[in-house]
C-alpha cells in the first residue's frame, strides 16, 4: 500500500473531506496539522511547489494536490492504483 502524506488543519472541511475518503478506502495516512507543528507548513510549501492552502496530499512522495485533487482522481478511476489497492 502507498505512504499517503496529508498536511492539514484539525477545522479545515477539505481536509475533513479527503480524510474521509481515504478512511472510507482503508487506506493509512499521516495526518501533518500544521496549526500544531507550524514548523511543517514551509515544508508543505516547499514539497508543494508553492501552495499555501490545507489540504496538501502526497502518495509515496509525489504531491497529489488538495481535496478536489483527491476527489478528481476518484472519479476518474486513477486513485485505487495510485493507492496501492486492488483492482
Amino acid at each position: 500500500m502507498a505512504k499517503v502524506e496529508i498536511y492539514s488543519t484539525s477545522w479545515c472541511g477539505y481536509c475533513v473531506r479527503a480524510r474521509g475518503l481515504l478512511r472510507k478506502k482503508g487506506v493509512p495516512y499521516e495526518d501533518i496539522d500544521v496549526e500544531v507543528e507550524p514548523g511543517r507548513r514551509n515544508e508543505m510549501i516547499a514539497r508543494s511547489g508553492g501552495r499555501t492552502t490545507v489540504p496538501q496530499i502526497f502518495i509515496d512522495g509525489a504531491h497529489i494536490g488538495d481535496s478536489e485533487d483527491l476527489a478528481a482522481l476518484e472519479r476518474a478511476g486513477k486513485l485505487d492504483a495510485l493507492l496501492g489497492l486492488a483492482p
